[in-house]
């Protein structure tokens, strides 16, 4: 199959080097000067220094290039969902599309398959996800993702495209759930951070903080948040209950190389979001994403305090500390 993937950031060239093994791929990025540095070294020294590109692996900055390529086959956009409008906008008749960011857009509010049918409504386009970190794709350690579509061809090609004996790959019609999942998700594991970031400080003081107990609080609950929102889009309720719900949201809220949890985590020893963002270096989507999804719930009427109380630690409003007294002060009420 011919694949080109559009974007050069860990997930994308991850996904890249993964593929190229069993089929013809093309890695995208904008900037030729990277492109060039990328090609004379075999590796992604920005996003995954420690990944080796096979020699197979086709480098470009030419985008009408790596649009041509992957016409045929399987066009993989892997920017942040700042910009997937404008690579929808450019996709070529008869393409066939899978998007590997997450998040809800800033200003309009909407998911990756609310901006397709706006941009794109000719085109079969779905979204691939699932809880895997960059690194340990690209190094071939086993994950597991899920290719959503409503076009069950499409869903199908996603799994032709990247399924192997390390990375297995599993069909869904439920785009809607699969990015609520993916989105949601990067805010809660913030939330966990912060709940952890509070354990480790009170344990270096000898005093008492938020346990283990608190973080499996926030996790089930914030489970609930993400089912919550994705029936009131119209998510089939088990899909949160799978790989791109129940299970990225365990992997980034408690993995070690999540940028969302460690934002939480700097939250707690009191850096300022500014300075957590200059110290990543990378983009953290639940910073950005939070705002966007408290406010396409609250034009639901949906309720998510967990979600609430991260915007309002990230807007300064609240401190960590009294982000987890306002969620633990809740009334008392009955679970579901």
């Amino acid at each position: 199959m011919k694949i080109s993937v559009l974007g050069a950031g860990a997930w994308g060239t991850a996904l890249a080097i993964a593929a190229c093994a069993r089929h013809e791929v093309v890695l995208w990025a904008r900037d030729a000067a990277s492109v060039a540095t990328m090609q004379a070294e075999r590796r992604n020294a920005r996003y995954l220094p420690d990944a080796p590109m096979p020699e197979s692996l086709r480098l470009s900055s030419d985008l009408s290039a790596a649009l041509a390529h992957g016409q045929g086959g399987l066009i993989v956009i892997a920017t942040p969902m700042a910009a997937l409008r404008s690579m929808l906008a450019v996709l070529p008749a008869g393409a066939r599309c899978l998007w590997l960011c997450k998040g809800f857009e800033a200003g309009t509010g909407q998911l990756g398959h609310e901006i397709a049918r706006e941009v794109v409504p000719h085109l079969a386009t779905g979204v691939l996800s699932g809880p895997s970190f960059a690194q340990e794709v690209a190094a071939g350690q086993p994950t597991a993702l899920v290719s959503a579509s409503e076009h069950a061809e499409l869903a199908q090609l996603g799994v032709a495209a990247f399924h192997s004996e390390r990375l297995r790959v599993y069909s869904s019609a439920d785009p809607v759930g699969v990015e609520v999942g993916g989105a949601v998700k990067n805010v809660m594991a913030i939330a966990v951070g912060i709940a952890d970031g509070l354990r480790l400080a009170a344990d270096l003081q000898g005093r008492k903080g938020p346990g283990l107990n608190a973080r499996a609080a926030l996790i089930t609950r914030g489970l609930a948040e993400m089912q919550r929102l994705a029936l009131a889009l119209g998510a089939s309720p088990e899909t949160l209950l799978g790989l791109a719900g129940l299970g990225d949201l365990v992997l980034t809220a408690t993995g070690d190389l999540s940028r969302n949890r460690r934002v939480g985590l700097l939250l707690a020893e009191g850096l300022d979001l500014p300075a957590i963002l200059q110290r990543l270096g990378h983009v953290a989507e639940g910073v950005y994403s939070a705002p966007t999804v408290l406010a396409r719930a609250q034009s639901l009427g949906v309720e998510m305090p967990i979600t609430a109380a991260v915007v309002d630690v990230l807007e300064g409003r609240l401190d960590t500390h009294g982000a987890m007294e306002a969620l633990m002060g809740r009334q008392a009420k009955s679970e579901w």
